[in-house]
């Protein structure tokens, strides 16, 4: 393959992925998205996505491991890396009675990396942090105390959080590194529900609820190099996420309709809404010469400690005049342990031993929190494996090594379990999500600092 050719498969690339990170394209449909800032992103990248996300402590030249900044000392003297990805996604959501199937793309990440000094690494790029996006109706249900006057709802809602970052990692002497990244999020939400009766002479009820977030946060990380001989090392590896408060508003606006004349429209405004969440990674690696990588991570998010709205996203006759108001205790906290490996059987071999293989699995209790009122008290959790594969675009390996341009591709299997609370029956429910994702992503690694020699 040509130098042109290549040149023009880089550009497309990253034309398409700012592209769709401008767009900040939606890659969910699921009601599960109603609750907290919506469905939390993987932050993960190519390297990583076919091994259920870990990466505390991974860390190889040749790769951006965005989830720790203290691996980006890791990046050598000649090595410019681009990393951009995309994701395809099938799922099957069951909530009650209703079920649906649906179908979606994403951006994912875009991430650029080089060496600024001697054993100092920086990465700057843009990634999803959640997604919010949902449309769905509820079955039409006889209102006690009459014979025919039914009443139905429907709810839809679209948003999300977003992030640039912008980070660097040092060696300061050879067992550890240190990292930090600087991450400016933003984004919205817009929650609608709507109660209508088939009665004409009622007054049906609508809501809508909005937010908007723009704030500063950062992330610190470590990593410990153990080296147990020549050919084996264990990496331990840390990180902090600084959580805050939001000076950010969320508003909830009632209204009162007769068909489709406004009769009355309330407007409630809470300052200083919002929260993130203070979040702990550990993790730790082992790696055997440079053929099989084996790694777990844990990692916590105190959303139980976040001030968040109330998250009775929904209407009912008998909640139009409840107090809209901001408390801890909204969102339950984030908790998640995986575990993955991954097999190069022999980096400068033929086209298939230079292929990298990869495997994993993960188990998460996540921050949706479905019932406020602490009736239902089981957790929400999720689960999921996946497997993948890291090709490289040339056929052979290069004098440098094995540098060649990569193509990352992982297949992802995820199931959700959300109990929930029945507003109209006061029944527990469940909300149940499975998930079948492929993603691909394409890695660059260029020579730009390369000292080229006459002869």
């Amino acid at each position: 393959m040509t130098q042109s050719i290549m040149n023009k498969i880089k550009l497309a690339f990253i034309a398409a992925s700012l592209a769709l990170a401008a767009h900040a394209q939606n890659g969910i449909n699921t009601p599960y998205s109603r609750y907290g800032f919506g469905i939390q992103s993987e932050r993960a990248v190519g390297f990583n996505k076919g091994m259920a996300g870990v990466a505390q402590g991974f860390r190889n030249g040749q790769e951006i491991n965005i989830a720790n900044p203290a691996s980006y000392s890791a990046v050598d003297s000649l090595t410019a890396l681009f990393d951009m990805g995309i994701s395809l996604q099938n799922s099957n959501h069951k909530m009650g009675a209703l079920q649906q199937n649906v179908r979606n793309s994403s951006f994912d990440y875009f991430a650029f990396q080089f060496r600024a000094f001697k054993n100092v690494g920086m990465t700057l790029g843009i990634m999803p942090i959640t997604n919010i996006k949902y449309n769905f109706y509820s079955s039409s249900e006889t209102l006690e105390g009459t014979e025919n006057v039914t009443s139905s709802y429907s709810f839809n809602g679209d948003g999300g959080l977003r992030e640039v970052f912008f980070g660097t990692g040092w060696r300061p002497f050879r067992p550890i590194s240190l990292g930090f990244n600087v991450r400016y999020v933003w984004g919205d939400y817009t929650h609608n529900a709507r109660m209508s009766f088939s009665d004409v002479n009622a007054f049906n009820l609508a809501r809508t609820y909005t937010g908007e977030v723009n704030t500063y946060s950062w992330q610190a990380g470590l990593q410990f190099i153990q080296p147990l001989n020549k050919k084996d090392k264990v990496v331990l590896g840390a990180t902090y996420t600084y959580g805050h408060k939001l000076g950010s508003e969320a508003t909830r606006t009632t209204q009162s309709l007769n068909i489709s004349t406004i009769e009355e429209a309330t407007s409630d405004t809470i300052k200083n809404a919002f929260q993130l969440p203070h979040a702990f990674a550990v993790g730790v690696t082992y790696t055997h010469s440079n053929t099989l990588r084996i790694g777990a991570d844990f990692e916590l998010q105190k959303w139980s400690e976040c001030r968040f709205p109330n998250q009775q996203t929904g209407v009912t006759s008998s909640t139009v005049s409840e107090t809209y108001t901001s408390t801890t205790g909204q969102l339950n906290d984030r908790t998640r342990f995986s575990a993955g490996l991954d097999w190069t059987p022999n980096p400068y071999g033929k086209f298939f031993k230079r292929c990298t293989y990869k495997v994993g699995g993960y188990y998460s209790q996540t921050y949706a929190k479905a019932d406020p009122t602490g009736t239902i008290t089981d957790k929400p959790y999720e689960f999921g494996v996946s497997a993948g594969i890291t090709m490289p675009i040339s056929n052979k390996a290069t004098e440098w090594g094995n540098i060649s341009p990569r193509i990352n591709m992982a297949v992802q299997w995820a199931h959700t379990n959300i109990p929930y609370l029945n507003a109209s029956t006061m029944q527990k429910g469940t909300l149940t999500e499975n998930y079948l994702r492929f993603c691909i992503g394409v890695t660059f690694s260029e020579r730009w600092f390369h000292k080229w020699k006459v002869k």
